[in-house]
């Protein structure tokens, strides 16, 4: 799942719809800007949605501390307790609201195998709330200035108050910071497939990955310099008119070496795979390295769904993605879809609404508050409702103004309700 970050700080799987980049020119231009009902309703939805997986798949309620390097889980970093200058550290859910209410926090998202540092030597004179037997540190962690609250390569916070640009953000799945998109040295696809994005600096510590890119990853698209293409082509032109018979004579000569080279490769090729075959094991990379297909080895790879099963898993290549630290994307339960879908259902299997804040704060009140604040609630959500499908009837667009004068009513019926029961018992 490809992940994205606008430039107001939400956090979306895909890019904005056709629609809502329409909507986001007439606001640029100076507009008033207006939305429509469904926008309005499918974005609260989405955006539920989104939360709801992410916080569902980690405990709100108790410190993962004891789980060890949980696999992957929601994650913090408390800017107020472990600022920039000091030890990176990161807390989990539950710590985040018992041990760190009202802190600055930063939010990760998701980190893979680690372990929360909640009351932990980084701390000082702070315990964790919740688990205070904590060892001085986790060697196992992995951290980044993401947790001092900065991203990409240009070390910049998100979103940047200094950054005019309006520009989307996307998370490398393997060193996992977010990255701009004018930043990854390549043009973003326009593919609603996608699934998951590895910058071009944690490709080349992998260099294996360029092999598996030529083969599965969305053919590159890299940004070139005009000026630079019209002085070669001038340059070559040049060369052919003064020299053509030293250029032929040249070109052969190279030509003559690059197929000795391509067969000697594919020679090579054909024998390692034969030598894997003798052992009893295939081997996908060697198959895919004697295809002679190549790419680019330039700027961010952007995969499709189901990409990881593509990858081979033989005992020699199993050692290599070990080599490169990188053994993960083996895994199919990794990705950041696979811990949102378990989140899902893991909300779905507590009966979703149990989380809802309004139905936490009526377990306070006595029988009798609760039907008076339900019977409200509802009303109130009848009301806008109608309120609404007004405007979606007639095919207008709702304005901010219009949700205000909505509330306006309310407080107005309300108060008159008050002074009517005032007089009538008097």
């Amino acid at each position: 799942m490809l992940l994205y970050l606008l430039p107001d700080g939400r956090r979306v799987k895909s890019r904005v719809s056709s629609s809502s980049s329409s909507s986001m020119a007439t606001a640029a231009e100076g507009e008033e800007a207006t939305v429509s009902l469904v926008d309005v309703l499918e974005e609260d939805e989405e955006l539920e949605q989104e939360a709801s997986a992410v916080l569902a798949g980690s405990d709100s309620e108790k410190c993962s501390y004891p789980e060890g390097y949980v696999k992957r889980q929601a994650l913090y970093a408390c800017n107020t307790c472990t600022p920039k200058g000091g030890e990176p550290a990161g807390i989990c859910l539950a710590c985040s609201y018992k041990c760190h209410e009202g802190h600055e926090l930063f939010e990760l998202y998701t980190k893979r195998n680690f372990r929360c540092d909640c009351g932990n030597e980084k701390f000082g004179e702070m315990e964790c709330r919740l688990f205070p037997e904590k060892e001085k540190t986790n060697c196992g962690n992995k951290y980044s200035h993401n947790f001092f609250g900065l991203y990409c390569t240009c070390e910049r916070p998100y979103p940047d108050p200094e950054d005019e640009v309006a520009d989307e953000m996307i998370q490398c799945v393997v060193c996992e910071d977010w990255l701009h998109g004018r930043h990854l040295g390549c043009v973003v696809p326009e593919c609603v497939e996608l699934q998951e994005m590895i910058c071009e600096s944690c490709m080349n510590k992998s260099p294996f990955l360029w092999t598996y890119a030529a083969q599965l990853a969305v053919p590159p698209t890299v940004k070139v310099c005009k000026e630079e293409e019209d002085s070669a082509r001038v340059e070559v032109e040049h060369d052919e008119e003064e020299n053509k018979t030293e250029v032929k004579s040249s070109l052969n000569e190279k030509v003559e070496v690059c197929e000795q080279v391509e067969v000697n490769g594919t020679a090579g090729c054909k024998r390692k795979l034969q030598e894997l075959e003798a052992e009893g094991s295939g081997c996908r990379f060697e198959e895919m390295k004697c295809s002679g297909t190549s790419r680019v080895q330039q700027g961010a790879v952007f995969w499709p769904a189901a990409w990881r099963t593509k990858l081979c898993s033989c005992h020699h290549c199993k050692s290599v993605f070990a080599e490169g630290g990188v053994s993960f994307l083996l895994d199919e339960t990794d990705t950041v879809l696979a811990y949102e879908n378990k989140g899902k259902t893991t909300e779905q299997a507590n009966g979703g609404e149990a989380r809802d804040p309004l139905m936490s704060a009526l377990d306070n009140l006595n029988h009798v508050q609760q039907l008076e604040i339900i019977h409200e609630y509802n009303d109130m959500k009848t009301e806008l409702k109608d309120y609404l499908q007004r405007f979606a009837a007639e095919g207008k667009v709702v304005t901010p103004e219009d949700i205000r004068r909505f509330f306006e009513q309310q407080q107005s019926r309300k108060r008159r309700r008050a002074n009517a029961g005032q007089f009538y018992c008097s």
